[in-house]
């Protein structure tokens, strides 16, 4: 009989596409949010695009005796669009702005007006100490002539880096969040190798939702239909991401994206589809060994830039 129990949290990450007189629907969409938030009652809730504060305060209101405890992270002119609700008490946050990202004259695009960033919050849960993370990585809106390549590397580089260095007191390490990258973009393969981040979607024991995890899909309704031309089954590029440490093993028992419309309601939630992982975090035996996956030997950050 194992000694240790095992402690369990259902993280939801979803881009909210939430911008104010742009978004279509979107007060109808945060609402129907709010409403999957309320009624499932996850332990976190990781969200981007949350552009208007007031949409955060809606949501912070109706979400109070579920989520007790949040946060939104301001940043650059519009904000960041990044926040954090959670069963468990935030202890302490944080922000870093990314040194790159993009460019103001790019008006059509304004990810340089945003202030993309990553957002920590601290959590104690039964004792062990999470260190949460949510981020939006500059958008690739052509990938064939993709200008902005380099800066999402760059950020993806700093995110890393970030984490390394903010999460050396911390048990259990999670991110979450839009990284407009697909799974073997240098990018991601950075935070993976380097970071020593496990990706839900890969490790998972049971995987329900869109084909190959895909978060942008040609079904959904939002999505911009000529983006979605070369990649009929979709995207994956929302991600919940984690690592243990020498205490504490954690596990994905479930990976689950929505699947395009809200049930009786005709709308999806977002452009984007929410992404839902259950894990199990529990404390290593001094006798037992480590069962979960390790990262092997991985290629130099130089190595990997030079693919791109």
């Amino acid at each position: 009989m194992d000694k240790n129990p095992v402690l369990q949290l259902r993280v939801f990450d979803l881009n909210c596409w939430a911008l104010r007189y742009l978004s279509k629907l979107r007060q109808e969409r945060i609402t129907l949010i709010g409403d999957v938030l309320d009624r499932e009652g996850f332990d976190l809730a990781l969200l981007q695009e949350v552009w208007s504060e007031r949409d955060y305060w809606e949501l912070k209101k109706k979400l109070s005796a579920r989520y007790p405890s949040s946060h939104y992270f301001k940043s650059g002119v519009i904000g960041s669009g990044l926040c954090v609700f959670s069963k468990h008490q935030i202890l302490d946050t944080f922000l870093y702005q990314y040194s790159v990202n993009g460019y103001p004259y790019m008006l059509q695009h304004g990810d340089w007006f945003c202030g993309k960033s990553v957002g920590l919050v601290e959590l104690k849960i039964q004792g062990i100490v999470f260190n949460i993370y949510v981020t939006h990585l500059h958008a690739e809106y052509c990938r064939e002539k993709d200008a902005y390549l380099p800066h999402r590397v760059v950020q993806a580089w700093e995110l890393g880096q970030f984490i390394q260095h903010t999460s050396k007191g911390a048990d259990i390490v999670l991110l979450g969040g839009d990284l407009n990258m697909h799974p073997e973009d240098v990018g991601v393969r950075l935070l993976r190798c380097w970071a020593g981040l496990q990706d839900s979607f890969t490790t998972a024991e049971k995987v329900e939702g869109c084909e190959d995890g895909s978060t942008l899909v040609p079904a959904n309704c939002f999505t911009n239909q000529k983006e979605m031309l070369f990649y009929p089954q979709g995207i994956r590029i929302d991600y919940i991401l984690y690592k243990g440490s020498s205490q504490y093993e954690v596990k994905c028992n479930s990976h689950v994206t929505t699947t395009g419309t809200v049930p009786g309601k005709g709308i999806p939630y977002s452009d984007h589809e929410a992404v839902c992982a259950t894990l199990s975090v529990q404390k290593k035996g001094s006798d037992r060994a480590l069962n979960h996956p390790t990262v092997g030997k991985c290629p130099s950050f130089l190595d990997l830039a030079q693919e791109e």
